[in-house]
């Protein structure tokens, strides 16, 4: 590649590389500043994560975050990996069933939180009239309960997030070569034999990606927890997005927010590391 070439590619790249710079390395700097206190009346320092070590409302909300999750990527992987072969397969009208499949992953997840939250109400939702239709016990207090609040906030969020997973794995099974599934039905493989033999290991990156993607967007999620139970009863659903607006919007306290912020910025860098390997990997 020669020196003008290379130039030119620079001078094309330099306008998405200045503009997220500006929108997000400048916030990502002032947040790392803002954690120590900087701007504050009180001196810089590490007081802000000294605080983190010993509040139990952190605690209580780290465990929620890792606990919800692993739960909703654990059910978007099954559930998408599920829909994803129903929709390779050979039917008609796929294109609609495709359409249908992809609508909850279009709804906002703010709105996807209020629907939901109007779903479970104790009186109104259409969760308890359906148990009271089959003579079933109720109703059932399913956000206001402890023990039922993060439940409810993960059936909501798999429905609404597992066609992000759907697609990605939808194109890796386009991508199997169908000669691979011709010569197992020659030798007598059968269904069993032939998702783990072949749809499997040939989904294998695919499946990483997912699982990786899925993971920093349900870490950072919000709208959804926010609409349904605003982080209630107490902390039962509270994560750490929530938990940093809270702090920050809420009672003002930016160098908290801001230390909760990079730490989840940190969480979040270690799980996209699998997928910068997979991907400087590709490029070599």
């Amino acid at each position: 590649m020669s020196d003008e070439s290379r130039g030119a590619g620079y001078a094309f790249v330099m306008p998405a590389v200045v503009l997220m710079v500006v929108i997000l390395g400048f916030p990502a700097i002032a947040s790392v500043f803002q954690s120590f206190g900087a701007g504050g009346s009180a001196p810089m320092g590490l007081g802000a994560y000294r605080r983190l070590l010993s509040d139990a409302e952190f605690a209580r909300t780290l465990f929620n975050t890792a606990l919800f999750v692993g739960t909703v990527v654990s059910l978007h992987l099954v559930l998408g990996l599920g829909v994803a072969m129903l929709l390779n397969l050979d039917m008609k009208a796929r294109w609609l069933f495709r359409v249908i499949a992809i609508l909850p992953w279009t709804m906002p997840d703010v709105i996807g939180g209020l629907i939901f939250r109007f779903i479970f109400d104790t009186l109104t939702g259409g969760i308890n009239a359906v148990m009271q239709r089959l003579d079933l016990p109720g109703p059932i207090d399913w956000l206001g309960d402890p023990s039922l609040s993060l439940l409810s906030v993960i059936v909501a969020e798999t429905w609404r997030g597992y066609p992000y997973v759907m697609l990605i794995l939808l194109a890796g099974l386009q991508a199997i070569p169908r000669d691979q599934y011709e010569a197992a039905e020659i030798d007598g493989a059968g269904a069993w034999k032939k998702f783990r033999h072949i749809t499997l290991p040939n989904l294998r990156t695919m499946i990483l990606l997912a699982v990786v993607l899925d993971a920093i967007w349900e870490c950072r999620l919000f709208g959804m927890v926010y609409g349904m139970t605003g982080g209630g009863p107490g902390y039962a659903t509270q994560n750490l997005s929530l938990q940093v607006y809270k702090n920050y919007f809420q009672f003002f306290d930016t160098a908290y927010a801001s230390s909760i912020a990079v730490v989840l910025a940190a969480i979040l860098m270690v799980l996209a590391v699998p997928y910068v390997r997979l991907t400087l990997k590709e490029d070599k």
